[in-house]
């Protein structure tokens, strides 16, 4: 698997830098270390937060807090700490994310309406969660930095996008400029690929739970 290092040599290469960065953190030394440390971690988190990767995705109990809600709402909820970008919040008596359980029946396969919620920052800094679902569960997109856990699509897309960024800094001028906008045109062609691989395994993936075993098939 790809790591930060060999990322950021990708993105170096396909701007046609023979340079090759040995270490991020801290950097190496040379310019192209300085750069690739600085705007990985920024080009890392766009790419995290423009989709609901299936790598980058957790569930967990919200942290109910003691605060006083605004009007409309019953609950206020503490934001996970590593949280990039909220999928959803579930509700804990469901029997799954797309099953409706109540009034002593359930319902497969209804589109299920989103669970209103509304998120603020306090005093502190700290981000909270209103809404009116007691116990609530959320599903979101945390911020990955273990590059293992990335697919191989969506490293190609990060480096597309680093390579934008360090294209200016590298190359400079006009010429930096042209470069850096077709460097932006290959990582939307790539990151608009790799959303469509993502979300077609996770389809797959739900079709297969909502099957019904074969011994019932068979009944």
């Amino acid at each position: 698997m790809a790591s930060a290092v060999d990322i950021c040599n990708l993105a170096l290469g396909h701007l046609g830098d023979d340079a090759t960065v040995s270490s991020l953190s801290p950097p190496e030394g040379s310019a192209q270390a300085e750069h690739c440390a600085r705007f990985y971690p920024i080009a890392r988190d766009l790419c995290l937060e423009s989709h609901e990767w299936g790598f980058a995705t957790r569930r967990a109990d919200l942290a109910l807090l003691a605060d006083t809600p605004p009007p409309g709402f019953q609950f206020v909820y503490a934001m996970p700490s590593n949280c990039r970008n909220i999928i959803d919040l579930v509700d804990p008596v469901a029997l799954d994310d797309y099953t409706y359980h109540g009034h002593g029946e359930h319902w497969r396969n209804a589109a299920r309406d989103p669970v209103p919620y509304e998120l603020e920052t306090r005093d502190d800094g700290t981000q909270v969660i209103y809404t009116n679902l007691a116990n609530a569960k959320i599903r979101y997109v945390y911020s990955v930095t273990d590059t293992t856990k990335f697919s191989a699509q969506f490293v190609d897309a990060l480096a597309w996008l680093l390579a934008a960024y360090l294209a200016g800094p590298i190359i400079k001028g006009d010429t930096g400029m042209q470069v850096g906008q077709a460097m932006l045109r290959a990582f939307t062609a790539s990151i608009s690929q790799a959303k469509t691989s993502d979300a077609n395994n996770r389809r797959r993936s739900r079709a297969e739970s909502e099957r019904n075993p074969s011994w019932i098939a068979s009944r």
